[in-house]
């Protein structure tokens, strides 16, 4: 069977078992307190395979699986599977990061995971075409990026109440796939040095307002 739609499958399988089971929904989610408290790692990949409800597991399994053959087509299944689960990985790390002050944060969903696949795509080819929310005009890869990483980091820095986005998993996925990319196709990489650079902005900023101006 195909490593993506066996992901597909597996986290479809776990999210439906968690509609309907509140206790292991609270206990494989992400959450600082628990993570931090009690050491529960397990949670910071076990939260990639739980969604809120049925539209929250179809938007991600379905850019997953448009964008993941892609991935596969240049990296392979275990170069996809390493974005994927490392993607999930590190965007609930810099979640735990930026909000370990926070023991109520809680967060779920494969987003980080997408975003990692999403963004390693794009880095290979950084004009290829995404339509956003059914707009029928395809926008280039990097400036999806670009405003992608814009909004998400304006959220960041701008938190609103009951945004239930996890801004910090997506781009923490999101580097993760990008310098997967990077590092392991380098001589594209370095081809797609501008419209990496271009679409990079935004988190060149936020890593100053977060390592620099607040450290």
């Amino acid at each position: 069977m195909n490593i993506l739609i066996l992901i597909i499958i597996v986290t479809a399988v776990i999210s439906f078992i968690a509609f309907n089971n509140a206790a292991i929904f609270e206990q494989y989610k992400f959450n600082v307190g628990a993570i931090r408290n009690r050491k529960e790692y397990i949670r910071l990949i076990s939260a990639g395979f739980l969604h809120a409800d049925i539209m929250h597991l179809a938007f991600n399994m379905l850019t997953l699986y448009f964008f993941g053959p892609v991935v596969i087509d240049a990296f392979g299944n275990i170069g996809f599977l390493i974005i994927y689960l490392g993607s999930i990985l590190l965007g609930n790390i810099f979640s735990l990061f930026l909000y370990q002050k926070q023991p109520w944060y809680s967060a779920i969903g494969a987003s980080g995971g997408v975003s990692g696949i999403l963004f390693a795509a794009i880095a290979m080819y950084p004009n290829i075409g995404i339509y956003f929310f059914f707009i029928p005009i395809a926008i280039p890869g990097f400036i999806f990026g670009l405003i992608y990483f814009g909004y998400s980091v304006y959220m960041m820095l701008n938190p609103r109440p009951h945004d239930n986005i996890g801004h910090a998993a997506h781009l923490g996925g999101a580097f993760f796939g990008v310098v997967y990319a990077i590092l392991n196709q380098p001589a594209t990489a370095m081809s797609n040095a501008l419209y990496i650079g271009i679409m990079a902005l935004p988190l060149i900023y936020l890593s100053y307002e977060i390592f620099i101006r607040k450290g």
